[in-house]
């Protein structure tokens, strides 16, 4: 099933299409069978499409209830933003530029993901570790008695 995705209305009335992982589809393939392709995925108990309100309450719910697997979460806030914020971060972390990002989240301006893809301590310590000097830092000779560095800066 690749290719298949999902239109997402957000604020303003924004509208994005979102590639889904093929398990995703699975599990949402019971929920629309017999629907049309232009229904809502997600109904609430009346069978309106459920609002940001209802989303907001379904997370809170859920948080809740895995307090029991996590207690870590009992102290925490969690709600849609702060899931939009995690998953920005961990594509963030698994290499996707900051565009694709800004894209999947609907940002207009590349300065709004900033925000989101702020750099955590982590993510520093590997670019720290990438430009590591290979012998530690520890040099044995003075720069001027390295002949191929005074070669490199004469020639700048």
């Amino acid at each position: 099933m690749p290719g298949l995705s999902v239109r997402i209305i957000g604020k303003g009335n924004k509208q994005r299409l979102c590639p889904l992982w093929p398990t995703t589809v699975d599990q949402l393939m019971p929920l629309i069978a017999g629907r049309s392709q232009l229904d809502h995925v997600f109904l609430n108990r009346c069978g309106q499409p459920v609002t940001r309100f209802g989303i907001h309450t379904l997370v809170e719910r859920s948080a809740s209830r895995a307090c029991t697997q996590a207690p870590s979460l009992e102290s925490k806030r969690v709600s849609p933003h702060t899931i939009r914020h995690s998953s920005a971060t961990a594509l963030l972390r698994a290499g996707v530029d900051i565009n694709t990002i800004r894209g999947w989240l609907g940002h207009v301006s590349l300065n709004t993901t900033n925000i989101y893809a702020e750099i955590d301590l982590e993510t520093k310590a590997r670019a720290l570790a990438t430009c590591a000097p290979s012998d530690g830092g520890k040099s044995r000779k003075h720069w001027r008695e390295q002949p191929e560095l005074m070669k490199f800066l004469r020639g700048l």
